[in-house]
């Protein structure tokens, strides 16, 4: 924030004609270098930019760190739920409104919690690109212009083509893990768990370009480019966590139950006709939407909470999925926080019941970070909208890598799923791009 510059100041505004898709203006926000940390956030119908830093929060296991204009950095330590630490922080925000957008851990719903859990940012400026107009904000009227004269620029060139991962690798320590997880369900530990493995990328990547090559290619719920703290980070989320509107209007939105897609018209209606039919894949999705309605019920009305669109087939890229959208409206007192701790982590990327497939998953894999976490935007309004992180890639200290799951539950078989996460990786490997400069 520019000196002098006062919090309570109206946000200087411009509306320009977005002459681009939003997807080519993103991508240009983001690898502009105007803001070294922002966040990109698209949502149906609208995608947003937010760059630099006005305000920021940071969650780690043991304090929360706030960082806002006018005051000095402040750190504290917190007990209980960290979602309630993040409530009260964002709470004594020392701004009149403010929109908030980052990441959060898997690691934030374990009971023995460990590293960086959440990482939020109200950015300088943000860029609302909708209706074939990009409405820009911001603090500071000279980072409104930087932006408007970037949208205005001529064409960059065409982002780099892209260098596909190869998805088949480390096959047998993953199917070892999947047998181990149907022996914990035979003996009764819990009822499903998603078992995922890692993948790294064998070269230095180009984060932006993979978003702009792997989004032409997928059919998100949402998706999300950012680069916060010098952690980066990009994917096509095919479902939602938790949408919550300033009336107190829930909904999530489980997908469960996986076959390929894309390969044509036989080839996906064979598919489609498996994945409504195999009784493995109809249990896995009936015990998840199950359990997002119980979730609900401890936020929501009771009376409240329905389910919609049950087990309507979603396509999303290189799969489809059995989904359905779990609705309610908010219990007096509760706000989006509280429906945000409800449904942490995703019943769909971490199993059922969910405290003991969350242990079991800490001792089954290393360390998950963002992979099953979520990218959000939060308001002042009282406005929450959560992705589920899946089908992404990750980027820190010079090494890239992708991360995909299976459901597993008693009726799985250790070919399958190891199958099923090759399908998942393919929507995000093939569209990988090399950084400039990188031999092939």
């Amino acid at each position: 924030m520019s000196p002098g510059l006062r919090t309570d100041e109206k946000p200087t505004e411009r509306v320009v004609e977005a002459a681009r898709a939003p997807l080519d203006l993103m991508t240009r926000l983001a690898g502009s270098g105007l803001f070294t940390d922002h966040v990109v956030y698209e949502r149906p119908g609208r995608w947003t930019f937010a760059g630099g830093v006005l305000g920021e929060v940071v969650l780690d296991s043991g304090a929360v760190h706030a960082r806002w204009p006018g005051r000095a950095p402040e750190t504290a330590p917190y007990t209980g739920r960290p979602a309630a630490a993040l409530r009260e922080t964002f709470a004594a925000a020392p701004l009149p409104a403010w929109n908030a957008y980052g990441w959060i851990a898997f690691e934030f719903a374990s009971a023995r919690p460990s590293g960086r859990l959440a990482h939020f940012v109200v950015p300088r400026v943000e860029v609302h690109v909708e209706d074939g107009a990009a409405r820009i904000a911001g603090a500071d009227p000279r980072d409104v212009e930087r932006v408007a004269d970037l949208l205005a620029a001529d064409v960059p060139p065409a982002p780099p083509a892209p260098s596909p991962v190869d998805v088949r690798e480390g096959g047998d320590v993953y199917r070892a893990r999947v047998a181990r997880a149907v022996d914990d369900i035979a003996a009764g530990r819990y009822q499903k768990i998603i078992v995922s493995r890692r993948l790294d990328v064998p070269y230095p990547v180009d984060v932006a370009a993979t978003y702009a090559c792997g989004r032409a290619a997928n059919t998100p719920a949402r998706s999300f480019l950012l680069d916060l703290g010098g952690f980066q980070a990009t994917g096509f989320s095919p479902e939602v966590l938790a949408s919550v509107d300033d009336g107190g209007r829930v909904m999530t939105q489980p997908l469960a139950g996986t076959r390929a897609f894309g390969f044509g018209g036989d080839a996906d209606a064979r598919t489609r006709r498996e994945l409504e039919t195999d009784p493995k894949e109809i249990f896995e999705h009936a015990v998840s939407v199950r359990t997002s309605q119980e979730e609900l019920y401890r936020v929501c009305d009771p009376d409240s909470v329905h389910v919609t669109g049950f087990m309507t087939v979603k396509e999303r890229g290189s799969v489809q999925h059995l989904g359905s959208s779990v609705g309610g409206v908010l219990a007096p007192g509760r706000t989006c926080w509280d429906a945000l701790d409800a449904l942490f982590p995703g019943v769909t990327a971490s199993g059922i019941p969910k405290a003991e497939a969350i242990e079991a998953i800490g001792e089954l894999e290393e360390r998950r970070g963002l992979y099953a976490g979520a990218v959000a935007a939060v308001s002042h309004t009282g406005a929450l909208d959560a992705a589920l992180v899946l089908r992404a890639l990750y980027n820190e200290n010079g090494q890239a890598w992708l991360r995909a799951g299976a459901g597993i539950v008693s009726g799985s078989t250790p070919d399958r799923e190891y199958e099923e996460t090759c399908e998942k990786l393919s929507s995000i490997a093939p569209y990988v791009c090399k950084a400039l400069g990188v031999r092939r």
